[in-house]
């Protein structure tokens, strides 16, 4: 991260979240993409947070990364109770559809990676009707395993695409992608966890009322009840957060 970008984070317990708003963070990963830069971007919530606290290696891949947005709404919460406000929530699944929308006059190249077979081809297909002149170079499901990873990154590179977007489980998501984002070589790298379940039509996303509560969560867990010891960490996170708010920005 450069000196510039660094000077634009609020660190929460030591993960360097960007206080920029969604069009900056738009503007910086176009930038990103013009100058070939290789960017991993990690959008983060305080479930995440939590698992880099309790997983030193986790918390290296997260310190690491070029660019954190800060996708939870808790995050955004802390960020503003420490004194540190970030401008907005710059949510993934918005993220994906305005550099989508901006691949769209700049014709970019963007492959798909991740989730099942099913969900994965019905992403591609509604995305690509979505922004035509976008070119949706390829598409892989997530079910592979280390033995694969140099057969799926050859995949990718073969189709020299400018986006690349990640849905895997949560705890291999960003790993796979920092360990790998070298050797694939593409831009802009970015985890999108259920981004493409709600795009295939399998999940809904929460209604704007949801949204503007910061209950997306809440939605996402009556949708997905098996996701509850997940969601366990945010009551913790926010208990830390109170907690130690004088030493919140200071690791």
């Amino acid at each position: 991260m450069s000196s510039k970008q660094a000077n634009a984070c609020v660190p929460i317990f030591g993960v360097p979240f960007s206080r920029m708003n969604m069009d900056e963070t738009v503007h910086y990963l176009t930038e990103s993409i013009e100058h070939r830069r290789v960017t991993q971007v990690i959008t983060a919530n305080p479930i995440m947070v939590m698992m880099a606290l309790e997983s030193p290696d986790y918390y290296r891949i997260m310190k690491q990364a070029e660019l954190i947005v800060p996708d939870g709404a808790g995050v955004v919460w802390a960020a503003g109770y420490v004194g540190m406000p970030v401008k907005e929530r710059v949510a993934g699944f918005d993220l994906l559809h305005q550099l989508m929308q901006v691949g769209e006059t700049k014709r970019w190249k963007v492959y798909l990676l991740g989730t099942s077979q099913e969900i994965i081809e019905e992403a591609a297909s509604r995305l690509q009707q979505q922004y035509p002149l976008v070119q949706i170079v390829g598409h892989q499901n997530g079910f592979f395993g280390e033995a694969e990873d140099e057969a799926v990154i050859a995949a990718v590179k073969e189709t020299n695409p400018d986006l690349l977007f990640v849905a895997r489980a949560a705890n291999n998501q960003e790993p796979w992608i920092h360990k790998h984002k070298e050797a694939l070589g593409v831009p802009v790298v970015m985890g999108v966890g259920g981004s493409f379940d709600i795009i295939s039509g399998r999940l809904k996303r929460a209604p704007l009322i949801f949204q503007k509560l910061r209950l997306e969560w809440l939605y996402r867990l009556i949708q997905e009840p098996k996701r509850y010891k997940r969601m366990l960490a945010l009551p913790k996170f926010v208990v830390k957060v109170v907690r130690e708010k004088e030493n919140v920005t200071k690791r």
